[in-house]
């Protein structure tokens, strides 16, 4: 249970970084505290049902993340050997898989407290430390950003020391080893429409 309220955290922490202050004036930490006001005063918003808030949040994740990046140095060196095609069928997957495994996630958030414990920039790159407090753990979350078109855009989330794309990484990697790219695009796209199902998206609203 841990596990789950920590990622939805996650996510709902980075859902709205470009949306709201996406300037390079500011520094990463500024724009993800904006980013984490922001989406707390939205999931309160009682004028929004369920459905428009999910695309609300869907068209500012594809804003935020740099999900080109964050595919490459999830495939490795499997990337390199992919065609072009490939590549971009694994970005719309990848990047429709991360935004409906978390989307639900975000509905479940009480009032846990977010503090900001540091940053570290390095020329295009930055790190920005956080802490999410709870009644009973405090869970430290770093966000790996770097600077594009002056936008400090998202490639990997590391939560108790755990990246995110290294769990994506290491999975994917035996799956491409026994099935090749093909079966991780087909397991990918089962994945998703499982993810998408009417039953499913009842599951995840009760």
């Amino acid at each position: 249970m841990m596990v789950r309220k920590t990622l939805f955290l996650v996510f709902g922490s980075l859902i709205f970084l470009h949306g709201l202050a996406a300037s390079a004036t500011m520094t990463p930490t500024d724009q993800v505290r904006s980013a984490v006001d922001a989406v707390l005063n939205t999931l309160k918003l009682e004028n929004l049902d369920r459905g428009a808030k999910r695309e609300k949040i869907r068209s500012s994740l594809q804003q935020i993340f740099y999900y080109r990046a964050m595919s490459q140095r999830t495939l490795a060196t499997n990337w390199r050997k992919a065609s072009a095609a490939e590549k971009e069928r694994f970005v719309n997957l990848f990047s429709r898989l991360l935004e409906n495994t978390y989307m639900g996630k975000i509905e479940a958030y009480t009032d846990e407290r977010v503090e900001y414990t540091g940053e570290k920039i390095k020329g295009k790159k930055a790190i920005v430390d956080t802490m999410i407090v709870t009644g009973s753990v405090n869970i430290p979350i770093s966000y790996k950003t770097v600077l594009r078109d002056e936008k400090w855009l998202i490639y990997d989330v590391v939560v108790e020391e755990v990246s995110l794309i290294s769990n994506y990484r290491s999975s994917y990697k035996q799956i491409v080893k026994k099935e090749g790219i093909d079966g991780l695009l087909s397991k990918m796209e089962q994945k998703i429409k499982q993810q998408e199902s009417p039953k499913d998206q009842e599951t995840k609203g009760q």
